[in-house]
């Protein structure tokens, strides 16, 4: 089964709000004291505070005391919980999403009662169907997720004026300097956003909150009891954490950073708490991330920072495997223009092109070339492509292909050039772009692309948001 039967009658919600919430309705009263000897509030909120420890720990360990200022929101199983929301008839039952339904395509969300078959983000879809059956796998719908995003990152700009989006199904709230407006606790607030979500863009919607003094310690926090928990991280529990954590249990370390550590003898995040920072430097991450991770243990911020781009780029995977020249040739222009069209949105231009190919017999071909001056319109850009493109083995089927530009530096097409032939191309490309921001995404467009928009499918971008951001203001 590929599809769900038409009663979406209940759908999404699709409300407004009036108010500001900065003085809600009261929530429950804490239960008694659990067995660690902390209140828990009814539903899915649960602080995990273990025993309240004295000073002592925080000074052991140079824990950072600061009271809990951030927040980190993650909706659980998104994709998967929307298309739930949007379709009743899948409540309660495994299912997936995937960019393309192929025989062998992949989950890239799974709803929980898939998960709790073992099917899991990754699993191809031949596999799933092994495990469960009755699994059903739907494509995914761009329109369902940017409403749960748009909406979500309404709810989160009433708390702080400081939100970062980590990507469509994640943010973070920074409390810092809201304060003295909004003295309320982040318990109670976090309940709140939590019903929020409920009430406006749809009862089926789980969202787990985390609170901590630092981002590690907040993400942490939030995936303490999936789905829909709410939990504390801070100076008086951070050592029963984690007792309790396995070391890739922790955000940021996998199989490599934790054989890592195991080669070190630190074999629990407790250890890895208590490791040297000299160790941890010079030896285990032989860098300075060694000092930072030794800091974000201890609750300080070492995450705020805003990371520089590398490349800009797109793939996809051949619908059809295809050595045809013409048809290959429209997707891949197609491709080039969209990743244009995001190299402008982040106003940079580039001075590298790479385009590669994944061959259907196995294998594939790569070539990148550096230019002495920067590319920043659609013409100059393909222009590129399709010369690099000209070089490929051309009686080989292609599978899979891509391009990426590199080697990024800010834009300085705002000045006026002294070529006016480079002034027109300038001039034309903002002209398609402002009526394709007006109009909609490829309202205006390369007729050579015509059989790559046919063709190609709009992929929702995971990780950073800032592409994201880029379909909603084209949308």
């Amino acid at each position: 089964m590929s599809q769900p039967p038409d009663n979406n009658d209940a759908g999404m919600v699709h409300g407004g709000w009036a108010l500001p919430y900065l003085t809600p309705a009261p929530l429950p009263k804490p239960d008694a004291g659990n067995a660690h000897g902390t209140a828990s509030y009814t539903g899915s909120h649960q602080t995990v505070s273990g025993r309240c420890r004295t000073s002592g720990d925080a000074a052991k360990y140079h824990l950072n005391t600061e009271e809990p200022q951030l927040m980190h929101i993650d909706l659980n199983s998104a994709f998967a919980s929307a298309e739930q929301q949007a379709w009743p008839s899948l409540r309660g039952r495994p299912m997936g999403v995937t960019n393309r339904i192929s025989k062998e395509c992949c989950v890239i969300a799974a709803s929980y009662e898939a998960k709790a078959l073992g099917i899991k983000v990754g699993c191809r879809r031949t596999e799933a169907m092994a495990l469960c059956p009755d699994f059903v796998m739907l494509e995914t719908d761009p329109s369902k997720y940017t409403f749960m995003y748009q909406n979500l990152m309404r709810i989160m700009k009433t708390y702080s004026p400081n939100i970062k989006m980590k990507s469509i199904d994640e943010g973070v709230i920074d409390f810092h300097g809201t304060r003295l407006v909004n003295s309320r606790s982040l318990c109670e607030i976090g309940m709140e956003i939590k019903q929020r979500m409920k009430d406006e863009v749809g009862k089926f919607m789980r969202v787990n909150v985390g609170i901590g003094p630092n981002r590690f310690l907040a993400k942490t926090a939030a995936g303490l009891h999936k789905p829909d928990g709410l939990d504390t991280i801070d100076h008086t529990n951070l050592i029963d954490i984690y007792k309790s954590l396995e070391l890739t249990d922790l955000t940021g370390i996998a199989e490599a950073y934790g054989a890592r550590l195991k080669a070190h003898g630190i074999h629990t995040p407790l250890q890895f708490l208590e490791a040297p920072d000299d160790l941890l430097r010079r030896k285990v991450f032989k860098s300075i991330n060694g000092l930072h991770w030794h800091e974000r243990l201890r609750g300080y911020e070492v995450d705020d920072y805003v990371t520089n781009l590398g490349m800009v780029g797109r793939q996809w995977v051949v619908k059809t495997p295809s050595n045809d020249d013409e048809y290959l040739r429209s997707c891949l222009h197609f491709l080039t223009e969209t990743t244009a069209m995001k190299l402008r949105f982040r106003n940079v231009e580039a001075r590298g092109v790479c385009v590669w190919l994944g061959f259907a017999a196995g294998g594939g071909w790569k070539d990148k070339q550096m230019l002495h001056t920067t590319i920043y319109t659609n013409q100059d850009i393909w222009l590129q492509v399709s010369r690099l493109f000209d070089r490929r083995p051309g009686h080989m089927v292609v599978r899979i292909m891509g391009l990426y530009l590199y080697e990024l530096t800010p834009s300085t097409r705002s000045q006026l050039s002294m070529f006016d032939d480079v002034e027109k191309a300038d001039y034309l490309t903002k002209a398609m772009d402002e009526i394709n921001d007006f109009y909609g995404s490829f309202t205006v467009y390369s007729a050579d692309t015509l059989t790559g928009t046919r063709h190609v499918k709009q992929k929702i971008p995971f990780g950073g948001t800032e592409y994201f951001e880029l379909l909603l203001k084209r949308a």
